[in-house]
C-alpha cells in the first residue's frame, strides 16, 4: 500500500516535540513523501496563559513555502475537543488585541485567529475529564459536532481517546461530510496487540464497509518518526483496506479530500 503523505506531525512548538519544521521537511523528503502536514497542538496543554501571543506561531504560517525541498507542506493544527458540544480549544477565549497590543474593533476568539491561518484541523481528545459520566451516544454526538466544524478535516486517534462511543454514527457523518478518520501509527506502536490496536482495527474495518476515507499518519513528535507507517500499513493490508479510501496515498488524493470536504482548496503550481 502506497502512503505518500504524513498529515499529523508536530514541531518544537508543541513543547513535548523535538524537531523544527525544517528538520521535519528534510525527513519527509528522505522518506520519499510527497506531502507533509504540520499539525502542532492547539490546546491548553501548552501554556497556562491562553493568550494570542503564546499562539502567534499559527498566525504567521503563510511564510512557509508551499513546496519546500520538493515536498508539499500544509499548515494545520491538532485542536483539542474541549466539551460535549464538540467545541474546539480557543472557541470561548476572547482576543481583544493583536500581538503588538493593538486593539481589534471586531470581537475575535483565539480559535478564530488561529484557524484563519491554517489549511485544516485535526480534532482530537486529550484531556477527557469533560466527558466524565457521558454515555456512548453522547460521546458520539460530541465527535459528530466536532466533525461539523468547517476547518476540521480529520478526527484524530479516536481509537485511543479513552472514550466509549458508538462508532457507526460517527463514521456515517464523516462519510456524509466527506471527511476523514485517522489511523494513527503511534496508537498502534504503543499497543501492538492490545486493546487500542484492536479498536483501531475495528475502526478501519468499519470505515471500509461504510466507505469512509482515512488519513494514515504518524503523529510524529520527532523528525526521525516522519513517514514511518509500517504498523498501520501492515494492519490495513491484512484487512484488505481499499486503497481508494486512503486519502494519504498521494498528495493529489489528500488535496482532493480537503477540497471535496470544503475544508480547503489548495492549488499547487
Amino acid at each position: 500500500m502506497n502512503l505518500a503523505s504524513d498529515v499529523h506531525t508536530h514541531t518544537l512548538f508543541s513543547r513535548h516535540a523535538y524537531s523544527t519544521i525544517q528538520e521535519n521537511v528534510t525527513a519527509a523528503k528522505a522518506q520519499g513523501l510527497e506531502l507533509l502536514g504540520s499539525t502542532d497542538h492547539f490546546s491548553s496543554m501548552l501554556f497556562t496563559e491562553q493568550d494570542l501571543r503564546n499562539f502567534q506561531f499559527f498566525v504567521n504560517l503563510s511564510v512557509w513555502p508551499r513546496i519546500w525541498d520538493g515536498v508539499v507542506v500544509l499548515r494545520g493544527c491538532e485542536a483539542d475537543i474541549v466539551d460535549m458540544d464538540g467545541h474546539l480549544f480557543g472557541w470561548d477565549i476572547d482576543v481583544p488585541t493583536g500581538i503588538t497590543d493593538m486593539p481589534y474593533q471586531k470581537k475575535r476568539s483565539l480559535k478564530d485567529m488561529v484557524f484563519r491561518g491554517i489549511d485544516y484541523a485535526i480534532a482530537s481528545v486529550h484531556g477527557k475529564a469533560f466527558a466524565d459520566g457521558a454515555d456512548p451516544v453522547q460521546v458520539s454526538e460530541m465527535y459528530i459536532k466536532a466533525l461539523q466544524d468547517p476547518k476540521v478535516a480529520i478526527l484524530g486517534h479516536i481509537g485511543r481517546s479513552g472514550l466509549t462511543f458508538e462508532l457507526d454514527p460517527v463514521l456515517e457523518e464523516a462519510a456524509r461530510l466527506h471527511k476523514m478518520v485517522e489511523i494513527n501509527e503511534h496508537s498502534l506502536d504503543i499497543s501492538p496487540s492490545g486493546k487500542i490496536s484492536k479498536k483501531c482495527r475495528r475502526i478501519a474495518e468499519r470505515a471500509a464497509e461504510l466507505g469512509v476515507q482515512i488519513a494514515v499518519s504518524t503523529d510524529a513528535h520527532i523528525a526521525t518518526d516522519i513517514g514511518h507507517l509500517d504498523a498501520a500499513r501492515s494492519m490495513l493490508e491484512e484487512i484488505h483496506f481499499p486503497e481508494e479510501l486512503v486519502a494519504t496515498r498521494s498528495k493529489d488524493a489528500f488535496l482532493k479530500a480537503l477540497r471535496v470536504a470544503n475544508v480547503a482548496d489548495i492549488q499547487i503550481g
